[in-house]
Protein backbone atom coordinates (compact mmCIF):
# COMPACT_ATOMS: atom_id res chain seq x y z
CA UNK A 1 0.00 0.00 0.00
CA UNK A 2 1.86 2.88 -1.35
CA UNK A 3 1.23 6.75 0.38
CA UNK A 4 -0.39 7.94 -3.05
CA UNK A 5 -3.01 5.06 -2.69
CA UNK A 6 -3.94 6.45 1.10
CA UNK A 7 -3.74 10.18 -0.18
CA UNK A 8 -7.21 11.37 1.15
CA UNK A 9 -9.03 10.31 3.87
CA UNK A 10 -12.09 8.46 2.38
CA UNK A 11 -8.87 6.58 0.42
CA UNK A 12 -7.47 5.60 3.91
CA UNK A 13 -10.95 4.08 5.59
CA UNK A 14 -11.79 2.48 1.87
CA UNK A 15 -8.39 0.82 2.72
CA UNK A 16 -9.04 -0.33 6.11
CA UNK A 17 -12.28 -1.85 5.27
CA UNK A 18 -11.08 -3.79 2.87
CA UNK A 19 -7.71 -4.78 4.88
CA UNK A 20 -7.08 -8.64 5.49
CA UNK A 21 -3.45 -8.28 6.50
CA UNK A 22 -3.95 -9.80 9.92
CA UNK A 23 -5.91 -13.09 9.35
CA UNK A 24 -6.09 -13.75 13.39
CA UNK A 25 -8.19 -10.96 13.80
CA UNK A 26 -10.20 -10.92 10.36
CA UNK A 27 -11.09 -14.96 11.94
CA UNK A 28 -11.83 -13.58 15.42
CA UNK A 29 -13.89 -10.07 13.83
CA UNK A 30 -15.88 -13.02 11.71
CA UNK A 31 -17.05 -15.21 13.97
CA UNK A 32 -17.92 -12.71 16.23
CA UNK A 33 -19.94 -11.12 13.79
CA UNK A 34 -21.47 -14.74 12.75
CA UNK A 35 -22.01 -15.92 16.20
CA UNK A 36 -23.46 -12.45 17.98
CA UNK A 37 -24.38 -11.64 21.59
CA UNK A 38 -27.52 -12.54 22.86
CA UNK A 39 -28.77 -9.15 23.05
CA UNK A 40 -27.70 -8.41 19.26
CA UNK A 41 -28.96 -11.18 18.10
CA UNK A 42 -31.39 -9.35 15.82
CA UNK A 43 -28.38 -7.27 14.56
CA UNK A 44 -26.03 -7.51 11.70
CA UNK A 45 -22.59 -6.89 13.06
CA UNK A 46 -20.48 -4.82 10.58
CA UNK A 47 -17.38 -7.83 11.03
CA UNK A 48 -14.77 -5.75 9.32
CA UNK A 49 -11.79 -3.34 10.04
CA UNK A 50 -12.96 0.10 11.19
CA UNK A 51 -11.97 3.21 10.25
CA UNK A 52 -11.41 6.26 11.91
CA UNK A 53 -14.37 9.36 12.02
CA UNK A 54 -14.67 12.48 12.40
CA UNK A 55 -14.08 16.47 11.05
CA UNK A 56 -11.45 16.31 8.11
CA UNK A 57 -10.30 19.74 9.37
CA UNK A 58 -9.83 18.77 13.40
CA UNK A 59 -7.46 19.95 15.44
CA UNK A 60 -8.44 17.52 17.91
CA UNK A 61 -6.80 13.91 17.03
CA UNK A 62 -8.59 11.39 20.11
CA UNK A 63 -6.44 7.73 19.68
CA UNK A 64 -7.81 4.39 21.26
CA UNK A 65 -6.60 0.87 21.34
CA UNK A 66 -8.79 -1.26 18.74
CA UNK A 67 -12.45 -1.46 18.07
CA UNK A 68 -14.66 -3.28 20.38
CA UNK A 69 -15.83 -7.02 19.56
CA UNK A 70 -19.50 -5.72 20.19
CA UNK A 71 -19.07 -2.28 19.82
CA UNK A 72 -17.06 -1.16 16.84
CA UNK A 73 -16.99 -4.45 15.47
CA UNK A 74 -20.97 -4.48 15.55
CA UNK A 75 -21.47 -1.04 14.53
CA UNK A 76 -18.79 -0.47 11.77
CA UNK A 77 -17.98 2.88 13.69
CA UNK A 78 -14.97 3.33 16.27
CA UNK A 79 -16.24 3.35 19.79
CA UNK A 80 -19.82 3.44 18.79
CA UNK A 81 -22.26 0.64 20.74
CA UNK A 82 -20.52 0.20 23.94
CA UNK A 83 -19.03 1.32 26.95
CA UNK A 84 -15.78 3.19 26.15
CA UNK A 85 -17.67 4.88 23.39
CA UNK A 86 -20.51 6.20 25.96
CA UNK A 87 -17.69 7.46 28.01
CA UNK A 88 -16.25 8.83 24.94
CA UNK A 89 -18.96 10.73 23.39
CA UNK A 90 -20.01 12.23 26.45
CA UNK A 91 -16.95 13.92 27.00
CA UNK A 92 -16.68 15.27 23.75
CA UNK A 93 -20.21 16.66 23.66
CA UNK A 94 -19.66 17.82 27.12
CA UNK A 95 -16.53 20.26 25.35
CA UNK A 96 -18.43 20.97 22.27
CA UNK A 97 -17.01 18.88 20.16
CA UNK A 98 -19.78 16.50 18.84
CA UNK A 99 -23.31 17.48 18.48
CA UNK A 100 -24.74 14.45 20.59
CA UNK A 101 -23.43 12.51 24.01
CA UNK A 102 -24.48 9.46 22.42
CA UNK A 103 -22.97 7.20 19.52
CA UNK A 104 -24.98 4.15 19.16
CA UNK A 105 -24.96 3.52 15.00
CA UNK A 106 -23.55 4.79 11.56
CA UNK A 107 -26.99 6.57 11.14
CA UNK A 108 -27.66 7.58 14.26
CA UNK A 109 -27.00 11.72 13.70
CA UNK A 110 -23.81 11.58 15.12
CA UNK A 111 -21.33 14.83 13.84
CA UNK A 112 -17.82 15.98 14.91
CA UNK A 113 -16.78 19.51 15.17
CA UNK A 114 -12.91 19.88 15.12
CA UNK A 115 -12.39 16.27 16.16
CA UNK A 116 -11.05 13.41 14.61
CA UNK A 117 -11.43 9.84 16.58
CA UNK A 118 -9.15 6.55 15.39
CA UNK A 119 -7.40 3.94 16.85
CA UNK A 120 -3.81 2.29 16.28
CA UNK A 121 -5.58 -1.18 15.27
CA UNK A 122 -8.72 -1.35 13.20
CA UNK A 123 -10.04 -5.17 14.08
CA UNK A 124 -11.22 -6.36 17.56
CA UNK A 125 -8.57 -8.30 18.99
CA UNK A 126 -9.62 -11.49 20.98
CA UNK A 127 -8.98 -10.28 24.91
CA UNK A 128 -8.51 -6.73 23.84
CA UNK A 129 -5.06 -7.51 22.90
CA UNK A 130 -3.27 -6.48 19.48
CA UNK A 131 -0.27 -8.57 18.78
CA UNK A 132 3.14 -6.55 17.94
CA UNK A 133 3.13 -7.52 14.71
CA UNK A 134 -0.75 -6.82 13.84
CA UNK A 135 -0.31 -3.22 15.41
CA UNK A 136 2.93 -2.75 12.79
CA UNK A 137 0.75 -3.72 10.08
CA UNK A 138 -1.94 -1.60 11.29
CA UNK A 139 0.78 1.30 11.68
CA UNK A 140 0.53 2.57 8.08
CA UNK A 141 -3.21 3.87 8.68
CA UNK A 142 -2.42 5.70 11.33
CA UNK A 143 0.44 7.18 9.57
CA UNK A 144 -1.46 8.46 7.04
CA UNK A 145 -4.49 9.88 9.01
CA UNK A 146 -2.06 11.85 10.97
CA UNK A 147 -0.55 13.29 7.51
CA UNK A 148 -3.76 14.07 5.78
CA UNK A 149 -5.25 15.42 9.35
CA UNK A 150 -2.77 18.24 8.94
CA UNK A 151 -4.86 20.82 11.01
CA UNK A 152 -4.28 18.53 14.04
CA UNK A 153 -2.72 20.25 17.38
CA UNK A 154 -3.96 18.60 20.39
CA UNK A 155 -3.77 14.54 20.26
CA UNK A 156 -5.29 12.69 23.40
CA UNK A 157 -3.98 9.09 23.78
CA UNK A 158 -6.35 6.69 25.35
CA UNK A 159 -3.77 4.12 27.22
CA UNK A 160 -0.35 3.37 27.03
CA UNK A 161 -0.54 1.13 23.64
CA UNK A 162 -2.15 3.94 21.91
CA UNK A 163 0.09 6.56 23.53
CA UNK A 164 3.27 4.54 22.42
CA UNK A 165 1.90 3.77 19.16
CA UNK A 166 0.78 7.16 18.19
CA UNK A 167 4.26 8.33 19.45
CA UNK A 168 5.67 5.92 16.54
CA UNK A 169 3.40 6.14 13.68
CA UNK A 170 4.07 10.06 14.01
CA UNK A 171 7.54 9.77 14.08
CA UNK A 172 8.82 10.87 17.40
CA UNK A 173 9.62 7.53 18.67
CA UNK A 174 12.50 7.20 16.13
CA UNK A 175 13.72 10.86 16.03
CA UNK A 176 13.47 11.55 19.93
CA UNK A 177 15.65 9.79 22.57
CA UNK A 178 14.07 7.55 24.69
CA UNK A 179 14.75 9.72 28.04
CA UNK A 180 13.10 12.62 26.02
CA UNK A 181 9.97 10.77 24.23
CA UNK A 182 6.41 11.85 26.39
CA UNK A 183 6.27 9.08 29.14
CA UNK A 184 2.46 7.63 29.33
CA UNK A 185 0.54 8.70 32.58
CA UNK A 186 -3.19 9.79 33.17
CA UNK A 187 -3.38 13.58 32.52
CA UNK A 188 0.38 13.88 31.68
CA UNK A 189 0.93 16.51 28.81
CA UNK A 190 3.80 17.08 26.75
CA UNK A 191 5.21 19.72 24.30
CA UNK A 192 6.35 18.27 21.03
CA UNK A 193 9.12 20.16 18.92
CA UNK A 194 6.76 20.80 16.47
CA UNK A 195 4.44 21.95 18.95
CA UNK A 196 1.87 19.67 18.86
CA UNK A 197 0.13 19.16 22.47
CA UNK A 198 0.07 15.67 23.66
CA UNK A 199 -2.56 14.79 26.32
CA UNK A 200 -2.88 10.94 27.93
CA UNK A 201 -5.30 9.46 29.17
CA UNK A 202 -6.39 5.86 30.89
CA UNK A 203 -8.48 4.10 28.62
CA UNK A 204 -12.24 4.29 29.45
CA UNK A 205 -12.68 0.17 29.20
CA UNK A 206 -15.08 -1.36 32.11
CA UNK A 207 -12.07 -2.27 33.51
CA UNK A 208 -10.81 0.90 34.71
CA UNK A 209 -14.01 2.68 34.68
CA UNK A 210 -16.28 -0.18 37.14
CA UNK A 211 -12.34 -0.22 39.59
CA UNK A 212 -12.52 3.49 40.06
CA UNK A 213 -9.34 3.51 38.53
CA UNK A 214 -10.69 6.40 36.06
CA UNK A 215 -13.39 8.35 37.37
CA UNK A 216 -15.75 11.25 35.31
CA UNK A 217 -13.75 13.90 37.18
CA UNK A 218 -10.92 12.52 36.07
CA UNK A 219 -11.65 11.73 32.42
CA UNK A 220 -13.23 14.95 32.12
CA UNK A 221 -10.12 17.14 33.11
CA UNK A 222 -8.21 15.33 30.05
CA UNK A 223 -10.75 16.97 27.73
CA UNK A 224 -11.32 19.98 29.60
CA UNK A 225 -7.96 20.95 29.16
CA UNK A 226 -7.69 19.18 25.33
CA UNK A 227 -10.50 21.82 25.05
CA UNK A 228 -8.18 24.87 26.25
CA UNK A 229 -5.75 23.67 24.03
CA UNK A 230 -7.09 23.17 21.35
CA UNK A 231 -8.56 27.09 21.46
CA UNK A 232 -5.56 28.53 22.63
CA UNK A 233 -4.24 31.38 20.01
Amino acid sequence: MTSLALGSLPRVAAAVIACERCPRLRAYCQRVARERKREFRDQVYWGRPVPGFGDPRARLMVVGLAPAAHGGNRTGRVFTGDSSGNWLYEALHRYGFSNQATSTGRDDGLELRDCYVTAVARCAPPANKPSRAELDRCQRYLEAEIRLLSRVRVVVTLGRIAHERWLRAAGWWAKLPPRSRPAFAHGAESTLPDGMRLVSSYHPSRQNTNTGRLTRPMWHSVFARAHALVKQP
